[in-house]
């Protein structure tokens, strides 16, 4: 027998009309006794609640859950914007850090400047160090004291331990400093406690070499090399550095001075040293006639009584 299917769609329509109505139905009455104003009705409203709700935890669940991420995201928010602020005050810390670093060295050299011991006849003056030459040809630099600070052409300057140049050039308000390491530079000296006397010659290198060495047995690596005086040049007994042997053997000096981090230098007053004032000034003695006067007519012999 063939199955009519028209019966079952004429079951299934009143039935869905059907539970559509008691549905209807149940809401309205629910909401009509959620709605009354009675003591026995919230009585029954209460008992309704206690025996629903804890058992709804299980729906809570995923509501929690939910709720536990986004406080969990939002902590996480808030540490990597700590995290971020952190790293921005280290950065501001280091940066400090190596200012404060800089102002030790700066405030070093200055101590180093108070407390170096000189000839008490010598006074000198402190000038910053504006420009270097910027020339492997030449090694000079620019200080900003001139003749104003009654700076003259010639003087020593040291960095608060060791020589650094003389002053060659000076302006109103500047003053050009000729290095040690300069191939212009020479300057006698005497290594201790040999007492050998040599020339510190400049030859564009951090250690000079050293030059007309009487007796290299005498010198060892580590001797003070120390100014001598002669000529005038430079006031005796201002150190110099070290005696270094090169790969090659040779004997150089190794300076006292910070040559890489020239910030002040101090120019030495020596009031008592002898100005050079012509080319022929720093050879010939001064009662010696100069080389553009006649020379002295030869004394005559005397006469032989024998």
């Amino acid at each position: 027998m063939a199955y009519d299917r028209g019966t079952g769609d004429a079951y299934t329509g009143p039935l869905r009309r059907l539970l559509l109505v008691v549905l209807a139905l149940f809401l309205i009455l629910l909401f009509l006794v959620w709605r009354i104003d009675s003591p026995r009705v919230e009585r029954f409203r209460a008992q309704v609640v206690d025996s629903v709700v804890p058992r709804m935890d299980w729906a809570m669940v995923p509501v929690t859950a939910g709720v536990n991420i986004v406080r969990d995201f939002q902590s996480y928010n808030q540490l990597y914007e700590q995290n971020q602020e952190l790293r921005r005050e280290l950065r501001k810390m280091s940066a400090w850090k190596e200012a404060a670093l800089q102002l030790r060295q700066e405030n070093a050299r200055l101590r180093d400047l108070n407390n170096v011991q000189l000839d008490p006849r010598l006074t000198y003056i402190t000038g910053v160090v504006l420009a270097d030459s910027g020339s492997p040809f030449r090694q000079s630099v620019l200080i900003n004291v001139g003749s104003r600070d009654g700076i003259v052409d010639g003087w020593a300057t040291m960095d608060g331990i060791g020589l650094v140049g003389r002053v060659s050039g000076v302006g109103n308000n500047t003053s050009r400093v000729i290095l040690l390491t300069d191939t212009t530079s020479r300057i006698p000296a005497e290594i201790q406690p040999s007492g050998q006397r040599v020339i510190v010659a400049g030859d564009n290198s951090a250690a000079p070499p050293i030059d007309f060495l009487e007796n290299p047995d005498l010198v060892r690596p580590g001797d003070r090399i120390v100014t001598t005086g002669d000529g005038e040049v430079f006031p005796p007994g201002l150190l110099i550095g070290q005696v270094a042997q090169d790969p090659g053997g040779r004997l150089r000096a190794r300076l006292a001075a910070d040559y890489e981090r020239l910030e002040f230098l101090r120019v030495l007053r020596d009031h008592g040293a002898r100005r050079v004032e012509s080319a022929s000034g720093l050879i010939l003695p001064r009662d010696l006639p100069d080389a553009g006067d006649p020379l002295p007519e030869p004394l005559p012999d005397e006469p032989n009584d024998g």
